[in-house]
């Protein structure tokens, strides 16, 4: 069952949802079969068992007692904040077990687990929400290497604030009264992903396929770091209206250059250089470790702005 983009309940239907804090991380289907054994699917149905030995032991936490649980594969950063970055490290490995051994050693994981759709051999997913995350947390789950983190019922406006404040993801929002449909995505569970705004300046584009040929697809956005050179931060791909790309594909002709203005320069084939003097905003999810915006979209040029005055510098620790 996936989550579906969207806002927060009306206030007056408050108290019909609970809320959980939006991961960053590996969707998994976990199957403990009650002797012992573990087996982890990913969304796409992949044995995934592998890439994660630290999780085998959880495979005799219940005895003898077979589940199917739901949750999300983690790798936590030294605040113990999930890094998607960090876990790319990990997944794949499915099929290198000798080296998912090791990696596990360097960056072990942490799996959450939120629902459970079988358990002793009975089906739970026609039962409501609220039922199978009592059947859930009865279970005990919590360990070295996975946990079962609480959901607040009620109260949505300030979980939310509370991810915003602590810099994490977002928020699930889940119907108390929803069964579990497998594969679908529903209006019962609403996922909000916090989102940031930046201003960036525009070093370079690429030429957009199909439709936009003869326009920019994505622009190459950078911020100053803290000894002045302009670092390669991501390609903007999404959040223009067709007349705001086309005013766009203007002013990067117009300050079209040979010379790359981003120290290093980035691996980006086909790209096209401009004279960096174009500022713009834009929204992103998170960075990476090494600086990128992930989620990159467009919000607005800013044609009040010349780079100097503009904020576009990197976080400290990011150089």
């Amino acid at each position: 069952m996936l989550a579906t983009p969207g806002r927060l309940p009306p206030a007056a239907q408050d108290g019909r949802w609970a809320y959980e804090t939006k991961q960053d991380g590996q969707r998994a289907v976990v199957y403990l079969p009650g002797d012992g054994g573990l087996l982890l699917r990913a969304r796409s149905g992949e044995d995934i068992t592998a890439a994660y030995p630290e999780l085998r032991p959880l495979g005799g936490m219940l005895g003898r007692i077979p589940a199917v649980l739901d949750g999300e594969v983690l790798a936590l950063d030294e605040r113990g904040r999930a890094d998607f970055q960090l876990l790319q490290s990990r997944m794949g490995l499915a099929h290198a077990p000798a080296r998912a051994a090791r990696m596990a050693a360097r960056v072990p994981v942490h799996l959450v687990l939120f629902d459970v759709l079988h358990l002793e051999g009975g089906p739970l997913l026609r039962l409501p929400y609220a039922q199978r995350r009592t059947r859930l947390e009865s279970l005990g789950l919590d360990g070295p290497y996975w946990s079962t983190p609480g959901a607040v019922v009620g109260h949505g406006a300030e979980a939310l604030r509370a991810t915003q404040e602590h810099g994490l993801e977002g928020l699930v929002c889940k119907r108390l009264d929803s069964v579990y449909e497998p594969g679908v995505r529903s209006r019962a569970w609403i996922k909000i992903r916090n989102m940031r705004a930046e201003d960036v300046i525009v070093g370079g584009w690429l030429p957009g396929k199909g439709r936009l040929t003869g326009l920019p697809g994505a622009v190459l956005v950078g911020q100053r770091s803290a000894d002045g050179r302009l670092r390669y931060v991501g390609g903007v791909g999404t959040g223009w209206s067709e007349a705001e790309r086309t005013e766009l594909a203007a002013l990067l002709a117009a300050a079209e250059t040979g010379t790359c203005p981003f120290d290093p320069v980035p691996p980006v084939p086909g790209a096209h250089w401009v004279l960096p003097r174009l500022v713009g905003e834009v929204n992103y999810s998170t960075r990476t470790r090494a600086g990128l915006l992930r989620q990159p979209s467009w919000l607005r040029l800013r044609p009040d702005l010349t780079p100097e005055e503009s904020a576009a510098d990197l976080p400290a620790g990011t150089d």
